[in-house]
């Protein structure tokens, strides 16, 4: 597991290139048979990834000084690759593409597998410091709630932006109060409809939450400029496929593609409220 220092504002703005890449761009997260992961000391969000080749069991590892991975953590988890299962305490939680799972406090033994090891599962996930158990369940997109299975609710999934902006996209929140319960972790994912490229343009900050942005959907030859920084100090840094960004509470996060996409969002910090945002008007930008 890699550990990122927190950043001063103050001096991300003195930063080049490359000094910007290796404080908040995560790359090479996707590795089959593996498992990446990247402590960040902002809010202490843990971002990773796990690719099941054969079956893979979740460690806590030295940095987390625990007897398993969610002794004192929860766990939000999207599926973005080929069909597999998480297992978690023996209990088996099957995840197509998209599908996402949320593990509470105290849950010891995870395990992820792949359907199929030609078109392995990628699963893609943010971890944060957690005081109380809420339940493991499943998430999904669309279908019929059962027990340990819940449906995103209309409500939560938003259609934004115009083509005229090219900025058209839904929101779709997967783990947030009122759906799926948890500590402090708010998940979700956001897809461009085809002919948008700006993602969460006019921007804003959010100073009581950090975030984690996932880029996917990308073709090989396409890439993200994501925007980030105070707002009259904005730097970018260039994104390809299946790239995370680390952004701290103080930092506009905000993106524009070679063509559409999609991104997941993870949020940790003082509180969940989605719309907890101070905006940033387009005059204020430099």
């Amino acid at each position: 597991m890699e550990t990122r220092n927190s950043v001063s504002p103050k001096d991300v703005k003195f930063y080049t290139t490359d000094r910007l890449r290796e404080e908040f761009l995560i790359q090479n997260l996707f590795i089959p048979g593996e498992t990446k992961m990247v402590y960040s000391q902002i809010d202490r969000i843990i971002t990773g990834a796990a690719v099941p080749v054969e079956p893979i069991l979740l460690t806590a590892g030295e940095e987390l000084r625990a007897d398993y991975f969610l002794q004192r953590r929860e766990m939000g988890v999207i599926n973005i690759g080929g069909a597999g299962t998480i297992i978690a305490d023996g209990k088996e939680y099957p995840l197509e593409s998209m599908d996402g799972m949320y593990l509470g406090l105290g849950t010891q033994q995870i395990e992820f597998r792949s359907s199929n090891a030609q078109t392995p599962a990628k699963f893609y996930f943010n971890s944060a410091p957690a005081h109380k158990a809420y339940p493991t369940v499943l998430i999904k997109l669309q279908g019929n709630p059962q027990e340990g299975t819940i449906i995103i609710k209309d409500e939560n999934k938003v259609e934004l932006g115009s083509q005229k902006e090219c900025n058209h996209r839904t929101i779709n929140k997967y783990i947030l109060p009122g759906q799926v319960e948890s500590c402090q972790l708010v998940m979700g994912m956001t897809t461009l409809k085809e002919g948008s490229v700006w993602n969460t343009m006019p921007c804003h900050t959010h100073d009581r939450r950090m975030e984690v942005y996932l880029y996917f959907n990308l073709q090989e030859n396409s890439a993200v400029m994501h925007y980030m920084g105070e707002p009259t100090q904005t730097r970018h840094i260039v994104v390809r496929n299946e790239e995370a960004i680390i952004s701290p509470s103080w930092s506009i996060h905000s993106g524009c593609g070679t063509q559409a996409y999609s991104f997941i969002w993870g949020m940790v910090g003082e509180n969940q409220a989605f719309d907890d945002m101070d905006h940033v008007s387009m005059g204020e930008l430099l």
